[in-house]
């Protein structure tokens, strides 16, 4: 199974996700959103099936640097994309392609459950 873990590496929480994957000698593919950008047919498949909603980090500092008309101006899944092409950093991370789909943020005992499951 190859899961791809996408994130920022200074991110607290994909550095977390990271150790935790290493600490269990699981392999991955570490795609850089800074360094590679947001694949757009990957961001459409995160939103067809996770919803454009929970992609976005409206608690993370790139949302609160927006200002109100730029937050007021994300109101669907279209505007939603173009937002999430445009500023990486406001992707909620990590999001992780799995065998059986995606996940947003890290959950251990989701991700003890996708890993027995593979």
């Amino acid at each position: 199974m190859t899961i791809t873990l996408y994130g920022i590496p200074n991110c607290d929480t994909v550095k977390k996700a990271r150790a935790w994957l290493a600490a269990r000698n699981v392999e991955y593919v570490f795609h850089d959103f800074k360094k590679q950008g947001v694949p757009p047919e990957q961001l459409d498949r995160w939103i067809a099936q996770l919803g454009w909603e929970k992609l976005v980090n409206r608690q993370g500092t790139t949302w609160r640097k927006l200002d109100q008309a730029a937050q007021a101006a994300l109101t669907d899944a279209a505007s939603g994309r173009a937002l999430l092409l445009q500023k990486a950093s406001i992707i909620k991370r990590p999001v992780v392609d799995w065998r059986e789909g995606a996940t947003v943020g890290f959950d251990e005992s989701e991700w003890k459950s996708r890993l027995e499951r593979a």
